[in-house]
């Protein structure tokens, strides 16, 4: 019996690139899984829309509803609040 060569993994970006010559996904899967590959991370800061990866952001809580914004600093962050903070008084 014959055994298949190993493949690479479709997570890596050679990987999605082998599959895509090989016919083995279609443009759109390997754009979906590229965007996929960072972990499901695509937030972007609520201030300055940086894309936000993997642990290195900032959180707050914010309305009746507390929804969580994320920051990719403590400067975007306040700059954020302080604004907010500023249309709320007039």
């Amino acid at each position: 019996m014959e055994e298949e060569p190993v493949k690479e993994d479709v997570d890596s970006e050679e990987g999605r690139e082998s599959a895509l010559e090989d016919d083995e996904i279609s443009p759109a899967e390997e754009g979906f899984l590229e965007g996929a590959s960072g972990d499901g991370q695509g937030a972007k800061c609520r201030k300055c829309g940086k894309v936000l990866v993997g642990d290195d952001f900032i959180e707050r809580k914010a309305g009746k509803q507390e929804e969580i914004l994320r920051f990719c600093s403590d400067e975007c962050c306040d700059a954020f609040f302080e604004k907010a903070e500023s249309k709320k008084k007039k």
